[in-house]
């Protein structure tokens, strides 16, 4: 049988204990380790951030999976109601105004993952794709509580409006001209998030609130 079944030796670019001795592989590690990194490498393509939350990860996973809580944690995500097509909400995004943001929820309780599929102006193709994990500290962390995670990738469509005639306005600033600042404006979000999660649970309050009443239109 020959040494390499899978004939990785053909495959350019590994690094790997058969081709890399660990001198090699230090060198190698000390070129991707630098005392600083710009903004555009590190968040250009895509944007993760994470903490930890002292509160039990299944009262964290069940705030997130209730997409009315958009409303309480984010900056400007306000007025959900539903849109008409099952699990398809739509609210605004004060961020602009007269901007409409569509929304559904994609969870998994087992892998507590919570995925927000959004898009502005319009719910038939939810391209914003806000990706979000629960982990019990306990696992990780040797400690009670969560990490919350939360990635975005950089679709195309953050570059270019795909619908531009259903802006609100010509002049409307496009999602996408905010990219250099996720970062920083999400790590704002994710800390609303920890302060009302620590706050209700440390409290011993339902962590959950009630969704507003709300009318189909």
């Amino acid at each position: 049988m020959s040494a390499d079944p899978y004939e990785l030796a053909d495959v350019p670019g590994l690094t790997r204990v058969e081709n890399t001795d660990q001198e090699q592989l230090l060198v190698r590690c000390a070129e991707l380790t630098r005392p600083s990194y710009p903004h555009q490498e590190v968040y250009g393509q895509y944007c993760t951030i994470q903490t930890y939350v002292d509160c039990p990860p299944e009262k964290a996973y069940e705030y997130l999976s209730q997409g009315h809580h958009l409303e309480e944690w984010t900056f400007s995500l306000r007025d959900f109601a539903p849109a008409g097509t099952p699990g398809l909400w739509v609210g605004d995004d004060r961020l602009e105004q007269d901007t409409k943001i569509f929304c559904k929820v994609v969870a998994n309780a087992e892998a507590m993952t919570v995925d927000f599929h959004c898009a502005w102006d319009q719910g038939e193709e939810l391209w914003m794709i806000y990706l979000m994990r629960v982990v019990p500290a306990r696992s990780v962390l040797g400690a009670p509580g969560s990490v919350i995670t939360w990635t975005n990738c950089r679709h195309p469509y953050y570059d270019r409006n795909p619908r531009p005639e259903l802006a609100p306005r010509p002049d409307r600033p496009w999602v996408g001209d905010y990219w250099d600042m996720f970062y920083a404006g999400h790590t704002v979000e994710l800390e609303n998030l920890k302060a009302i999660l620590e706050h209700r649970h440390h409290g011993g309050l339902p962590v959950s609130s009630s969704p507003r009443t709300v009318v189909a239109p």
